[in-house]
């Protein structure tokens, strides 16, 4: 009897290692195929239908399409200064976030508040580019 506790322990500890850590070497990679007729079929219907070979154009004007609806909605040139003061009060607001950022850098750990700044200098790069499309349309 303490057998068969002891195999009904050791299946059950089995099972549950096996669930909570599978073996590395069982993870397929990225690059590895099972099938490969299977998979290179179903690959180069979706690639085609995104654009790659002869369905460029259709694609690209589905795009083109795409783009030209989200502009409509937005009614730039209507609300052309609406959004540009959108935009400026933003990029106030990211400035006052960099400063800051800048006035309460931990000197034991710069490096996280480093990171902020580089996120946030990337978010008034965006601004500016938001600022370009809104003056451009």
């Amino acid at each position: 009897m303490f057998f068969l506790y002891v195999a009904i322990f050791l299946v059950g500890s089995y099972i549950l290692y096996s669930i909570l850590y599978p073996n590395p070497y069982s993870i397929m990679e990225g690059m590895t195929l099972d099938d490969v007729s299977s998979t290179s079929t179903s690959t180069l219907s979706s690639t085609t239908s995104n654009g790659i070979a002869g369905n460029a154009a259709a694609y690209g004007a589905t795009l083109k399409t795409q783009s030209i609806k989200a502009q409509d909605s937005f009614l730039i040139s209507k609300y052309r200064t609406d959004y540009e003061n959108v935009v400026i009060n933003m990029d106030d607001l990211v400035n006052s976030l960099m400063l800051q950022t800048t006035l309460t850098i931990d000197p034991a750990k710069p490096q996280e508040a480093l990171g902020k700044l580089v996120m946030l200098n990337n978010a008034k790069a965006a601004l500016n580019t938001v600022m370009k499309f809104i003056d451009k349309t």
